[in-house]
């Protein structure tokens, strides 16, 4: 889950289409082999796993953050992003 603690550290959404097409492509490859991304059982190759996020990113199911504070940039799914503000609740919590 995404959260904003500090205003002046909120993470900013960059929309894909916004990068150009070689930073995007060297962005969605570099997270794309990150260690610690897991694709399930069967292998996936590289252009399987691109493409993937790519589609993600396209249909806007993910969206790309860049984090001021560490200056990093990643790929978060649209689901986990939590606005500015919100507080949700956990389950099972009133």
């Amino acid at each position: 889950m995404v959260k904003h603690n500090n205003l002046k550290e909120q993470p900013i959404i960059v929309p894909a289409d916004r990068l150009s097409t070689e930073a995007l492509s060297g962005l969605i490859q570099e997270f794309v082999t990150r260690s610690g991304t897991d694709y399930g059982k069967r292998e996936t190759s590289l252009e399987e796993k691109v493409s993937a996020i790519r589609k993600l990113l396209t249909n806007g199911r993910a969206k790309i953050i860049y984090a001021p504070s560490s200056q990093t940039f990643n790929i978060v799914l649209s689901k986990d992003i939590q606005p500015p503000g919100a507080c949700r609740r956990q389950k099972g919590t009133p």
